[in-house]
This record gives C-alpha cells, structure tokens and sequence, in this order.
C-alpha cells in the first residue's frame, strides 16, 4: 500500500484578486505538497475563518489590507501557526522584522525569493509559530507617530489644522484631502493609508478606500443594496459614500463603542 505524501496546508491573506491569484500559482511552483486551505481578502474574512478552525500549516499574511493591518489579527486571536509575511514597507520597518527573527518577502513577489522562504520555513520554522508579542512590538516600531495636527498650506500660508477640527479624510484624483469643522477643503502629502496610521485607534473609521470619517461627519446611514450602507455627510461630498461590504460589521462595532 502506497502512503500519502503528506500536504502543506497554506493560508493566504491577500486582499488584491490579482495578487493573490498570483502569489497562490507561485506557491504551488515552489512547493509541489502545498495545498491552499484558504484565501482571505481582509482581517475581518481571516478571523471569521481562524475561528471556524481554520488551522493551516503556514500563512502567507499581506500586511496592508483594505479592512485594516493583519497585525491585527494578532491581537483578536491567538495564532499558533508561522507566518511569512509579505511587504512593501521601507527599510526601517524590516530592521524591525529582522530583530524579531520575523520572516517577510519584499513586494513585488518573485519566485527565488518565495522559495528561499518555503525552504527556510521547511529547515528552521515548521510548526513554530510567531509570538503575539514580538508582533505588538514590531507594530509599536513601524507604526507612524501619533498626529494632533496637519500642517496644510493654503496659497503663500501655512495653516495648522488640529484633528479635533477635522470632519473627514478623503482621495480623489490620486491625491488626499481633509474637510474641517467649517467645511474647508485642504490638501495633504500623506496617503489615506498613512494617515490612517497615524490617528488614535477608533477616531476615524475607513469605510471605503476613498472615505476616513469621523463620527461627527455622519449625518445618516441608509441601508444599500447587499448588506451594505451608504452615509450622509453633514459637510457633503462629490462621491457617494458607501460602506464596502466587508466593513459592516467592523463600522456598526465602531459606532456602538
């Protein structure tokens, strides 16, 4: 009697299609055992699954989500499995990884390098998974200073606008804006991810990836079509603002804190 070549059961958090469709074809190229359990587009379908039991072998984890950072997942739930992780964050932010003994694979993803981590992990981790708290500390290394104000500049002047005063954050065009108490408009040098980094957990919320809203910004919440939720700004935009499906939960959770 033959006897079954034992499988690797991967998770892979990914929330770009094409991306993941991609990292999934290479994984199976590198790793003929490998068998994808699982792939999730965000932190929210990642947790639902972990506590469905979804116990994979190893997890391949994108940090940027559109729901949220997957650091995050670390701290809902206990993860008892390795994770390699994959990343477009700068130099600073691997040191960090590297002093953790954390393993990531540089964006854009290329065969050698996804290989050289499968073979690491086969050799050093397998069945070691990476400690909650060395992943805290990596978020508290990475994670942008804490902002009270934006500087903005408004013709020849510079205008100092404090967070408190903010309604909402928004992109249009490829470029970041925020609307004020008074309902200014002013742009910004930062992305909405980044600014989202740099606020106090729960201050804003991002609906969508255009909208990072306040609570004082919504005026009403209609439901929409599919379980989602359209928002009335007190100060409103040119674009609808829709709650992306996958956020429900987590807005309703926000608004019930």
């Amino acid at each position: 009697m033959l006897k079954s070549t034992p499988t690797m059961n991967i998770l892979v958090v990914e929330d770009e299609g094409l991306a993941s469709s991609r990292l999934c074809k290479m994984i199976k190229q590198c790793a003929a055992d490998a068998h994808i359990l699982f792939v999730a587009d965000g932190v929210e379908s990642s947790l639902k699954w972990l506590s469905e039991g979804g116990n994979p072998d190893l997890a391949f984890f994108d940090i940027q989500l559109g729901d949220g950072l997957s650091f995050e997942i670390f701290e809902k739930t206990n993860i008892s499995f390795p994770v390699i992780f994959t990343t477009a964050y700068d130099e600073f932010a691997l040191k960090a990884f590297k002093v953790h003994s954390i393993d990531y694979i540089l964006k854009p993803i290329v065969k050698e390098e996804l290989d050289a981590a499968i073979q690491k992990f086969r050799k050093f981790h397998s069945g070691n998974a990476v400690s909650n708290d060395s992943i805290k500390e990596v978020i508290e290394l990475i994670r942008p200073s804490r902002k009270s104000r934006f500087l903005v500049k408004v013709g020849e002047h510079l205008r100092s606008i404090a967070i408190a005063d903010v309604h909402y954050f928004y992109s249009s065009n490829k470029f970041t804006f925020l609307n004020t108490d008074d309902n200014k408009h002013y742009d910004l040098s930062h992305s909405l991810d980044e600014i989202e980094q740099m606020l106090e957990p729960g201050s804003f919320f991002r609906v969508n990836r255009q909208f990072l809203l306040s609570l004082k910004s919504i005026s009403d919440i209609v439901m929409y079509s599919q379980s989602r939720l359209i928002i009335r700004l007190h100060h409103p935009s040119d674009e609808e603002v829709i709650v992306s499906r996958e956020k429900v939960s987590l807005f309703k959770e926000w608004l019930n804190q």
